[in-house]
Order: C-alpha cells, then sequence, then structure tokens
C-alpha cells in the first residue's frame, strides 16, 4: 500500500498508544546504550542531573514540533515549518543540516549495534566492523524492497527495551551507594551537569520523525501534543533511572572505560549470563529498529526537500516498491562508512550539536507563530543556549577536527546549497 493509500484509509492511522510508543522509542532506540559512559565521564555523580538539564530542553522542544505541526498542519517537520513562513531558503539550509544530523545518529546506532553483539559473542574489533556495516547494509536492503515502516513491529520491539531498561535502573537503584556515582574517577562540581547535557542530546532525537509522519495520525489537533510531551517527559524519567540503576550495577569507572558496552556490563552484573543475553537482544532490536526507522523518515525528508527545490532532483525518486531509494543508500551508506571509521564521543557529540542547533530553532518559530503559551519556547531557548555554547567549547578542546567538519558542512548549506541548486536549473532560494 503506497503512503497515499494509507492516508485515506482510517485503518491506516496511528492511534494514541502507537504515536506515543513510537515517539518514546524514537527518543530511547539507541541513544541511551552509548550516551551513559559518555555523560558520565564529563559529569560523573551529576550525569542524572544531565539529563534532566538536556530533558528539559527536549520536552520543551517536543512541545514546539507538536505545537507548530499542528498550527500548519503539515508533515515536513522544521523543514515545512520555515517553508510556511515563506523562508524558503533557510528551511532548506536546515533541512540539509538535520541530514547531517540524522546521517551521523544512524551512525551512532549501527555503532552500538556493533558493539553490543560483538561483546555478547566475545568478538574482536573486525567482529564490531562486520556486524555495523551488516546492519547498517542489511537495513537499507530491508528499507528499498519497502520494509522501512514497520510499525506493529516497532512498537513490541520499544515496549520490550522500556521494560527491560527500567527493570535494569530498578533493580540497580536497589543496590544504592552513592561512592559508585565516582567510583574510580574523579567528583565533579554541580558546573559539570549542563556541559554533560550537551554531549548527550543524540539521546533524545527521535521525537520529531512522528511530525513527518502528521498526516498518518489520528486527530492530531487532539492527540499529538499531549502524546508527545508526556512520551518526552517518560524518557527523561527512563534515563534519569538508568544512569543511575546502571551506574551503581557497574561503577562509574567501568561505566566510563567500557561506554560502548556499559549497559551489557551491568546487567552482567547483575544477572550474570542471562542479564547479559536479555541486554544484548534489548539493545540488538532496539538499535536495529532505531537505524530502520531513522533512515526510512530520512529519506522521506530528503525526497520531500529535493521534491520542493532544496536538494537535487536526483534525490527525489521512487522505485516500484514506491520508497525514496536514492536519498536511503546515500544515507545509509555514508552513516553505516562512519560508524565502522569514527569514535564514539566525536559521533555523539557531533550529532548532539546539530540537534540543540534544530531545537532551539524550532522553540524560536514557536514563540514566534502560536501565542498561547509562549513560555515554553522560551525556557527552552533560555536553557539550550549556553547549554550549546559548553558543546562548542567542549568540542573545540577535545575534537576539534569534527567541529570544523560540521561547520564546514553547515556553511556548505547555507551559502553552497543555493550556488549548486542555481547551476542544476532549480533555484534554490538564496
Amino acid at each position: 500500500m503506497t503512503e497515499e493509500k494509507a492516508d485515506q484509509h482510517p485503518q491506516g492511522k496511528l492511534g494514541p498508544v502507537r504515536v506515543w510508543a513510537l515517539a518514546a522509542g524514537g527518543m530511547v532506540g539507541g541513544g541511551i546504550y552509548i550516551a551513559l559512559g559518555v555523560v558520565i565521564a564529563v559529569a560523573a555523580q551529576w550525569s542524572w542531573l544531565s539529563f534532566v538539564i538536556a530533558g528539559i530542553i527536549a520536552v520543551t522542544t517536543t512541545y514546539s514540533y507538536a505545537t507548530l505541526a499542528n498550527h500548519f498542519e503539515g508533515s515536513g517537520g522544521a523543514f515545512d515549518f520555515l517553508e510556511n513562513m515563506d523562508r524558503e531558503g533557510a528551511a532548506g539550509s536546515l533541512s540539509w543540516l538535520l541530514i547531517i544530523g540524522y546521517t551521523l545518529t544512524i551512525a551512532v546506532y549501527a555503532f552500538a549495534f556493533g558493539h553490543y553483539v560483538s561483546y555478547a559473542l566475545g568478538g574482536d574489533a573486525l567482529t564490531i566492523r562486520i556486524l555495523a556495516l551488516a546492519a547498517g547494509f542489511g537495513l537499507i536492503a530491508l528499507n528499498l524492497i519497502g520494509i522501512g515502516k514497520m510499525t506493529a513491529v516497532e512498537v513490541v520491539i520499544v515496549s520490550a527495551n522500556l521494560l527491560v531498561l527500567i527493570a535494569l535502573g530498578i533493580a540497580g537503584v536497589c543496590y544504592w551507594d552513592t561512592t559508585e556515582l565516582v567510583a574510580g574517577i574523579s567528583p565533579r562540581g554541580i558546573w559539570a551537569a549542563p556541559i554533560g547535557a550537551a554531549s548527550i542530546f543524540v539521546s533524545y532525537e527521535g521525537f520529531q520523525l512522528l511530525t513527518y509522519e502528521y498526516d498518518k495520525i489520528k486527530e492530531p489537533k487532539k492527540q499529538l501534543t499531549p502524546v508527545l510531551v508526556s512520551a518526552a517527559v517518560f524518557v527523561v524519567l527512563v534515563y534519569v533511572l538508568v544512569a543511575l540503576g546502571a551506574t551503581m550495577l557497574a561503577g562509574a569507572l567501568t561505566i566510563v572505560d567500557e561506554k560502548q558496552v556499559a549497559l551489557s556490563i551491568a546487567a552482567e552484573n547483575l544477572a550474570g549470563p542471562a542479564g547479559l543475553v536479555i541486554m544484548t537482544i534489548a539493545a540488538a532490536f532496539a538499535t536495529a529498529a532505531a537505524i530502520n526507522s531513522t533512515l526510512y523518515s530520512t529519506g522521506k525528508l530528503a525526497a520531500r526537500v529535493a521534491r520542493d527545490g532544496e536538494l537535487p532532483p536526483w534525490f527525489d525518486h521512487r522505485n516500484r516498491f514506491d520508497v525514496p531509494d536514492r536519498p536511503i543508500m546515500v544515507i545509509g551508506t555514508i552513516a553505516t562508512l562512519l560508524a565502522i571509521l569514527g569514535s564514539l564521543s566525536s559521533l555523539v557529540e557531533a550529532a548532539s550539536l546539530v540537534f540543540l542547533v534544530t531545537f532551539v530553532i524550532v522553540n524560536f518559530i514557536c514563540w514566534r507563530e502560536v501565542n498561547h503559551l509562549r513560555w515554553i519556547p522560551i525556557l527552552g531557548m533560555i536553557i539550550a543556549a549556553p547549554v550549546g555554547l559548553l558543546l562548542v567549547a567542549r568540542l573545540l578542546l577535545t575534537a576539534p577536527f569534527p567541529l570544523l567538519l560540521l561547520a564546514a558542512l553547515s556553511m556548505f548549506a547555507v551559502f553552497g546549497r543555493p550556488a549548486i541548486l542555481r547551476r542544476l536549473g532549480e533555484g534554490g532560494a538564496t
């Protein structure tokens, strides 16, 4: 069934339970599996507060995304919002930046898949790369034959994943010992919490993918905002619980040193081989589902942007399964290569910066375009601005090359994009 036909049948509409599950799963997907060690390395005993700070920004942005989707009644997310404001040039530039962010996120998920499965199998570095390649190219293939959006399967995977993470968090908290929060590492002052928050926005992206499915959601005017916001709040609570519980089980130093597989080690310490098997299965399915849905949605976004003249028309192509095959192949291949070549911290923090910038922009648009509850997007911007500056400063000190590359790509999206589109005869807006 094509997207157009699905939209015409009530049976194809997503109800509030599925939207909630997909939003929560889009955020939890693979981010927590690799972000925990990154944030503990920065914020130590204040890592839970880092998740709260980043979570407040994510919740306010969730509200802004849902409110704007209802306001404009469109399925293009931030790209659609700006187009409706007659800011085609800005919409094109932001869409390129978002596609970069989603590509980095898919790379993070493939990275996590390779490491978690390899750890359970006792594999080496080559095994990790082979598994990441298999996940990336395997899910490209599934998308190309029209199995890119398996809603019912995703809901089951999301539910099981959330149950495993919550169980781990609760079990860990039952072994409460505050010394484990800094075991083997230096304690940090509370000032470290916003620095840690700056590094983990990749753990909160995902909810916005639901706005790309706006036309498939049942009664979006009534359901979308409360459903997405409640899912975001729930995810914040889950992250705080897991951050505390996993650290109690494994200790801060182990979480940092083994950040690629931190939750597997925590589960193994809790329940031995059985815990390792359960966590490996949860991580494998969660990261694979996250790759699948993110790749599908990003491919749709790229095709939509190309159709509106802000990407080369080559990307607006569908195969016989009615799938935007070219953007899926390009985005998936680049992401898979990044997964086997990039470092964890660089991928996580670069992707986090892209989404943080996008969050600020969407909150600003909501503040400007919507006249009620304007304090919510204002709160998001007030907290996000200093956190963003901290992330830039951190990247300058610890990973200048990814930051400079990201800055160059952003400049290219703003200034190079119109020139390319003009040359191709598409008349991209400046």
